[in-house]
């Protein structure tokens, strides 16, 4: 996310409740910094409204809520329905933030499940959302690159 959030400190905690973005900003930049799809985030996030954030995240739970469902009801992470959500998901990034690519989509997989904080973020959707998610963006950039 962008360290420019175009935001009131209201609107921030109103959004975001306890996280704070600008925390993490230096490490995002440190990871990521100088590459295309940040630079593209930065500039698109920095124009987000405060509905254009309540648009962007309610999308997105709305992706992670779908998802746990067909996790719930058994469907194999790399079956058609988890693949067919992680391409909605690798869609909603590349619509909302950066040029999200396949590989991008990948990583971001792995992060999700490397991360403690990504996986503790996921998985209040539901436990072991994370690992499903990333098994279905694996598996869906596979299923891509066939």
């Amino acid at each position: 996310m962008s360290a420019e959030l175009n935001l009131t400190t209201e609107e921030r905690t109103e959004l975001f409740g306890d996280f704070h973005p600008d925390e993490h900003a230096a490490e995002a930049e440190r990871l990521w910094g100088g590459t295309q799809a940040w630079t593209d985030a930065q500039r698109r996030t920095a124009s987000f409204t405060k509905e254009g954030w309540k648009r962007f995240m309610a999308e997105a739970a709305g992706i992670y809520a779908r998802m746990a469902d067909v996790m719930r009801a058994g469907a194999p992470a790399d079956g058609a329905s988890a693949m067919d959500l992680a391409e909605e998901h690798r869609a909603h990034l590349t619509r909302w933030c950066y040029d999200c690519t396949y590989e991008i989509h990948r990583g971001l997989g792995e992060l999700y499940v490397s991360d403690s904080r990504f996986t503790a973020s996921i998985d209040e959707t539901a436990p072991g959302l994370a690992a499903y998610f990333q098994t279905a963006i694996a598996a869906n950039a596979t299923r891509h690159d066939a």
